[in-house]
């Protein structure tokens, strides 16, 4: 079962790997083409993605803390660090 936002390993695979969901604590990202037919194959493939969607919207729907827009870009860093190669 995909969990929305648990961690930066699961991912999701639609009907072989015509649609992925990739997993991230803070980015899902959906990525390919799935062909919806309309037959046993293309329901289960529908199943799969709305249960996928379902996980991401509830996850969204319960976070009291959800930012109205994440940050594109890490934070700038703070300090230096020296090189270990000079």
């Amino acid at each position: 079962m995909f969990k929305a936002f648990a961690n930066d390993t699961d991912f999701l695979n639609i009907q072989g790997d015509a649609l992925t969901v990739t997993n991230d604590p803070v980015r899902i990202v959906i990525s390919g083409t799935l062909e919806l037919t309309r037959d046993r194959v293309g329901l289960k493939a529908v199943l799969a993605l709305q249960q996928a969607i379902g996980s991401i919207v509830d996850v969204l729907q319960k976070d009291p803390s959800l930012p109205e827009h994440l940050a594109d870009e890490p934070p700038t860093s703070t300090g230096t660090v020296d090189n270990p190669f000079v």
